[in-house]
């Protein structure tokens, strides 16, 4: 039943069960932020992980358009 409403509250529920403090135990680490939260980019990092994102993509070598290329006389 995973990914549905009924599902969810089910897990809700026995998560509540587990831990009555579990979502605000989440919360809360989300708000701190941590490592790779955004407010602790600054330009520096942010040009070394997009240098580091364009060296492993995965679209490949760029291609001509059709009728941009020249024509051979």
């Amino acid at each position: 039943m995973g990914g549905t409403k009924d599902g969810a509250k089910k897990r809700t529920a026995k998560l509540l069960a587990q831990d009555p403090d579990y979502f605000r135990r989440i919360g809360a680490k989300g708000k701190k932020g941590g490592k790779l939260s955004p407010g602790s980019f600054t330009p520096e990092t942010a040009k070394v992980y997009g240098a580091k994102g364009g060296r492993i993509s995965r679209r490949g070598p760029a291609k001509a358009k059709l009728g941009t290329a020249e024509k051979g006389n």
